[in-house]
């Protein structure tokens, strides 16, 4: 199944793709798509459900996210682009929720920024609490799949002393969406294709089977040193492509439009402004 939320900000409503593609009303049938209700998602035939009209918004796939967790320098071909030596351990850093929009809302580069970048990576949504859970049961915690873009400012993150949540959390830093697909539509979270276009040029192309530690072992990982609750939902690192990995380097500015697909997850689109 592939849950949407959409309407205004703030204001979500919670839908569901039929198998043509058309948005159809959940609301009847749950409040959202949020905490508890992603244990035990509702199994419900769409073509039974009143159809969107128009085209609305979209918002995050998930609601009230409680915490979105990143996973750096998670591609073997990303730390050498970068290099750097693949990491003994799964770098982890937080990124903050009021970053979290909709995955075609305007990203806005923060007051001060030049060296914005782009990130595609596989999110990970839980759907039931992990705490201390083994490789082998991690994935029976996945409520379902979606796409992040880890936007991040790279003077703030790596000029600026303190850590990487300073270029990574700015307001619009974390597009969510479009769907929440269910674990039973992806065949193997570690063979999915992912890529990142930037007007129209493709600069990211990767495939999750190069991930480093995979979605198994992140969530077995994480759950030893926090818990996972329902409704957390985790970033797990970008292929080669950033702009910071390119000779010379290459950042974003006002106009520019992000386009970004996973492999069976749909596809977000970004154009970048300036806030403030």
């Amino acid at each position: 199944m592939k849950y949407v939320r959409f309407g205004d900000v703030g204001q979500e409503k919670p839908g569901i793709l039929d198998k043509d593609g058309r948005l159809r009303e959940l609301a009847g049938v749950v409040g959202d798509i949020t905490g508890d209700v992603l244990t035990d998602l509702p199994v419900v035939d769409p073509e039974n459900l009143p159809l969107v009209q128009g085209n609305p918004r979209l918002g995050p796939s998930v609601g009230a996210i409680g915490k979105l967790i990143c996973i750096g320098l998670n591609y073997s071909d990303h730390a050498a682009e970068a290099g750097m030596e693949p990491p003994a351990m799964p770098i982890v850093f937080m990124k903050a929720n009021s970053a979290i929009c909709g995955p075609n809302d305007t990203v806005l580069l923060p007051r001060g920024s030049k060296k914005g970048d782009w990130e595609v990576e596989l999110g990970v949504v839980i759907g039931k609490k992990a705490k201390y859970v083994s490789e082998t049961e991690a994935l029976d915690h996945v409520a379902g799949y979606t796409i992040v873009n880890d936007v991040s400012e790279r003077a703030f993150q790596t000029e600026m002393s303190g850590q990487w949540t300073k270029g990574k959390s700015c307001d619009t830093f974390g597009p969510v969406g479009p769907w929440l697909v269910t674990p039973d539509e992806v065949d193997d979270p570690q063979g999915l294709d992912l890529w990142l276009d930037l007007n129209g040029e493709r600069v990211q192309t990767g495939n999750t089977s190069k991930m480093i530690f995979s979605v198994a072992q992140i969530i077995s990982h994480l759950s030893a040193l926090m818990s996972l609750n329902p409704g957390d939902v985790i970033a797990t690192g970008t292929p080669p492509g950033v702009g910071m990995g390119m000779k010379p380097p290459r950042f974003l500015k006002e106009g520019d439009v992000m386009e970004l697909g996973i492999e069976g997850l749909g596809v977000q689109r970004q154009e970048v402004g300036r806030d403030g």
